[in-house]
């Protein structure tokens, strides 16, 4: 089983570049987070785990080590570029690396690029960087687009854009460890819906609004996929989304909720942590 650890650069106290309403930490772990999908959603014989899957304060080292210790064999960094330039650029170790480094590098660079339209290619590079360095498998960091230019972000800020982006990565990838394609997708996802309990249930209050009533210090957990664990985020006492629809999932009602900017998430429909206005 191949293991692809993917690192969705900063997180909590580190924010990173922040420009056009914009902030690298949440842009990466969006990145990432399509990447998986696609991956898990397209391809069989891996198994795919990353850094962070909410927004977390991690160190470099906490990164390297994680992924040195699950015996990942290729690390990803998901960063977003800054300082007035445009387009896409990857690095590796500017050091020794293998040969397998330099052409698994080569094939994702090139299936980013294919996948990305009207975006400037700003070349394959090598650099003494932490995450590429300290992993001891083949690694990569890419740099997608710059989020201090307009246009970039504007492309930054486009769910079609970002899945293409993942898209790019996810075939690069498979290309570069040899993953075997799913010849039934959408028969792999059903089995996986099934095999969780996920049940659509529906509701009638679509476009209502639901806010969190739970008063727990850390918060309600809101997920970007119909389950219970590995929460994206948490809402405070008050805060809320609108209502898509209602699903069982093992067992428990759960709402899928859309956000201000249109993304879709799943929040518990239990009527002691949540109430529909």
């Amino acid at each position: 089983m191949v293991k692809i650890f993917i690192d969705p650069g900063h997180g909590g106290k580190d924010a990173g570049a922040e420009a056009n309403n914009l902030r690298e930490k949440d842009v990466t772990l969006d990145i990432s987070k399509r990447i998986k999908r696609y991956l898990d959603h397209h391809y069989d014989g891996h198994t795919t785990r990353l850094s962070r899957t909410k927004d977390t304060t991690l160190t470099l080292s906490e990164r390297t080590n994680d992924a040195n210790q699950w015996g990942a064999d290729y690390f990803l960094s998901i960063h977003i570029n800054a300082g007035g330039g445009t387009g896409y650029e990857d690095y590796i170790f500017d050091g020794h690396v293998s040969n397998r480094t330099i052409s698994m590098r080569n094939t994702i660079h090139r299936e980013v690029i294919k996948q990305m339209k009207h975006v400037t290619n700003r070349g394959k590079k090598r650099a003494n960087l932490h995450v590429v360095r300290e992993s001891t498998m083949s690694s990569m960091l890419g740099e997608v687009l710059f989020i201090d230019t307009k246009q970039d972000a504007q492309k930054l800020k486009d769910g079609t854009f970002k899945d293409n982006v993942a898209k790019g990565y996810s075939i690069g990838l498979a290309k570069a460890l040899s993953l075997q394609k799913d010849s039934n997708p959408s028969n792999k996802a059903a089995k996986k819906k099934q095999k969780k309990g996920y049940k659509w249930l529906g509701t009638n209050l679509k476009g209502k609004r639901v806010e969190s009533i739970y008063r727990g210090k850390e918060g309600l957990n809101y997920y970007d996929g119909p389950r219970w664990n590995n929460p994206s985020g948490t809402f405070g006492y008050g805060e809320g989304w609108k209502v898509d629809n209602k699903y069982l999932v093992d067992g428990s009602p759960m709402y899928r909720v859309q956000n201000s900017k249109g993304d879709l998430y799943f929040i518990t429909a239990s009527t002691k942590n949540v109430r529909v206005i």
